[in-house]
């Protein structure tokens, strides 16, 4: 099915006894796309993805990759899909180069063909005849990307590819990413650092308890928004009480240094007036545009745990 979307995922329902840690879950990823799937820890993320790979069988609903089921097709469906679940994995007493050569020969092909260009798409080629027990973390994160594309992938599934990299190395992979986006990669990127996925993604899915509470552009989410401000004041204390009177005025709450609100424009000028007949000094009043991570707590904090879910972590794999 040379149309169908790189990912389709329908109803993906994954549970573990009492425990349900994905729930009705739709997916749909399209050709070209930077594609975020966001959520807290212990939100489901890594199941699903385990579940798009054809790892773990669904108890309810159905994945297609380019049209093909995992669970049906076999590898066949992963044909032009790559990438990783968790941390990648290498022997750590062979080489970088070693490790891509016999992954290569797994694969067949032009892999072998393809290890130059990946080393040094990833920024690896002076370390390839290093051991990789003595990369650093970030190198091997690096080359488990590279790893993946020995295949040449049409569709790249990342899980928290940034996690646990210093900040240099949280922009050599957000870097490496935008590369392979502009040469044609579909790529899915699992993720809880939000910084990098406003940066990258033109689309994201926000997942909460197992649940999709958005999925769509990244801007039309940004558009969800209301009109936001941010005030400091000489007495945020008693401001706060102005705002929650001032007709207008919504979505008001204390931030550590200031206060946040929603309101048109002119509301906001009344709110000025309003500070300084009871006497209060205005520092800042701007306006504010709403974050990712203003939203995604937006659409995630306060939300009712499933009976039997832990607090934390999703449950390991049968």
């Amino acid at each position: 099915m040379p149309d169908a979307p790189p990912v389709e995922a329908r109803g993906l329902v994954k549970r573990y006894g009492d425990v349900t840690a994905v729930d009705g879950v739709d997916l749909t990823v399209e050709p070209g796309d930077v594609y975020g799937y966001l959520g807290p820890n212990g939100a489901g993320k890594t199941t699903v993805l385990r579940m798009l790979l054809g790892l773990i069988r669904p108890t309810a609903g159905e994945v297609r990759l380019f049209g093909s089921d995992p669970l049906l097709d076999g590898a066949r469906a992963l044909d032009g899909v790559a990438g990783f679940v968790e941390a990648p994995r290498f022997y750590p007493y062979l080489t970088g180069q070693k490790n891509l050569e016999l992954l290569a020969a797994l694969d067949g092909g032009d892999a072998a063909a393809r290890i130059p260009e990946v080393l040094d798409l990833v920024e690896l080629t002076a370390r390839r005849r290093h051991r990789v027990g003595g990369y650093s973390h970030g190198m091997r994160q690096r080359l488990g990307v590279a790893a993946a594309l020995l295949r040449d992938p049409r569709l790249l599934l990342l899980d928290e590819p940034a996690t646990g990299l210093d900040p240099a190395g949280m922009r050599d992979m957000r870097a490496l990413v935008a590369r392979l986006s502009l040469a044609g990669t579909t790529v899915l990127l699992s993720s809880h650092l939000l910084a990098e996925v406003e940066e990258l993604c033109n689309r994201v899915a926000i997942v909460r308890t197992g649940r999709i509470v958005f999925e769509g552009a990244l801007a039309d989410l940004k558009r969800t928004a209301g009109a936001g401000w941010r005030l400091r004041s000489t007495d945020d204390a008693r401001a706060l009480e102005v705002c929650r009177a001032q007709r207008g005025i919504s979505a008001v709450h204390a931030e550590p240094l200031e206060l946040r609100f929603e309101a048109t424009e002119e509301a906001a000028a009344q709110l000025s007036v309003a500070l300084v007949e009871a006497g209060i000094a205005i520092r800042t009043l701007a306006p504010h545009a709403a974050t990712l991570e203003d939203l995604f707590f937006r659409l995630t904090e306060d939300a009712p745990q499933p009976a039997g879910a832990p607090a934390a972590r999703e449950p390991e794999a049968a």
